[in-house]
């Protein structure tokens, strides 16, 4: 019986291999010369031609120039061709819909932002074809180029069901027949993700929590919510609810009851935005005329800047208060996951910069057995967003780098 191509071990799979080796060298340097890539990767220089050749007919490789300034004759430079694929990320709040749209290699060529302030039932799809035309035009781009799209929206898609849940705040979006309309209107496969699951990839793929399998990224903006990767997974629960934590039951707030009803929760009432504004009123700090997550945002900011480890004032009160809020939710997370990082995302959670995270890690030593350790998250610019195209890249690379076909 004939071997199948792309048994393992065959000619096929082995240069397949050191196709995607190659790859993701360039990916990760930007160009690299043929010796380069051979010294990389342990292949003979005459093996790296091969290669190079065969990714450059592919056209996933690209000759773009040479060495200059060096001893030696010039070398010819490679580099990943930007064109091979293009993908889209889309980031969903009750207020807007960001998009864009970026190559391969992972540079953005396109964005667009799409104002919903009176979001109206029945228009999600309408309004998710408009954001990523904005973006593909943005990209001089047409819908057809586009290899993937991921789309983060609050809550979770029940995967036995297809409708929304744990967003009920998000209006247009959870008709049954949802998925199958965008769909149906997009010619591109398309993903859905919880939003705070994608920051928590951006983090782990470009930022804070890379090099880390076990962490716990906290999100506190307009909500509170968590993600939970273990193992270097994504942790989704059953019904895509696992990390919901703003519903949580915490201790020094009333038991919430019926919490689907109200979309609210014990732990988002102790620590989440209108906590916060309720701290600072209380203490006399003066709140801005501002949506309540920026306002929020705007007094700890306040806070940390006058920051004083010598000071009992009211600013100084005001992220002891925040950080016993946000530690005591956090203790439950702890205690039944025990991660070996928590980063801490959204601009609320990371409003009050080191002084509040110091302040959050010494309150938590107190509260749980394990002591992770904190840090603050380093995707500053639409966290959400280069989730998305970070997890849509990956799917995609996997897919137009695969040789053995």
């Amino acid at each position: 019986m004939a071997r199948m191509a792309g048994t393992p071990g065959t000619p096929r799979v082995l240069r397949a291999m050191n196709d995607r080796a190659a790859l993701d060298l360039l990916l990760e340097h930007g160009t690299l010369s043929r010796t380069r890539i051979g010294k990389l990767t342990g292949l003979s220089k005459p093996t790296a031609s091969q290669l190079l050749a065969r990714l450059e007919a592919a056209g996933l490789v690209l000759a773009t120039g040479t060495t200059a300034g060096r001893p030696g004759p010039n070398a010819q430079l490679y580099s990943v061709n930007p064109a091979a694929a293009h993908v889209a990320g889309l980031d969903v709040t009750t207020e807007r819909i960001r998009a864009a749209v970026a190559d391969i290699t992972g540079r953005t060529v396109g964005s667009f932002r799409l104002p919903t302030p009176h979001h109206r039932a029945g228009s999600a799809v309408e309004q998710v074809v408009q954001a990523v035309d904005g973006a593909v035009k943005a990209a001089g781009l047409s819908r057809s180029d586009l290899h993937r799209a991921v789309i983060g929206t609050p809550g979770a898609f029940d995967p036995s069901t297809g409708r929304l849940r744990y967003a009920s705040h998000l209006p247009g979006w959870h008709s049954p027949a949802l998925l199958d309309e965008l769909a149906a209107a997009l010619p591109m496969p398309l993903e859905y993700d919880n939003d705070v699951n994608l920051a928590a990839i951006a983090e782990q793929r470009i930022g804070a929590a890379r090099g880390h399998e076990d962490f716990v990224l906290l999100w506190n903006e307009e909500g509170i919510g968590a993600a939970l990767m273990i193992g270097g997974r994504l942790h989704r629960g059953w019904t895509g609810g696992a990390g919901e934590v703003g519903f949580l039951p915490v201790p020094g707030t009333p038991l919430v009851r019926n919490v689907t009803r109200t979309n609210n929760g014990g732990f988002q009432e102790l620590a989440g935005c209108t906590a916060v504004l309720r701290h600072a009123r209380e203490l006399g700090i003066d709140v801005p005329d501002a949506p309540v997550a920026d306002a929020a945002t705007s007094v700890l900011c306040q806070a940390a800047a006058a920051h004083d480890e010598e000071s009992s004032g009211p600013q100084a009160e005001l992220l002891a208060r925040c950080a016993t809020g946000m530690a005591v939710g956090l203790a439950s997370v702890v205690a039944v996951l025990d991660p070996e990082l928590i980063v801490l995302a959204g601009n609320v959670a990371t409003a009050g910069g080191e002084p509040l995270r110091a302040l959050i890690q010494t309150e938590l030593a107190e509260l749980a057995v394990p002591r992770p350790r904190l840090v603050l998250g380093t995707v500053e610019m639409h966290p959400v967003l280069s989730g998305a195209l970070e997890s849509a890249l990956a799917t995609t690379r996997d897919e137009v780098f695969d040789t053995s076909r």
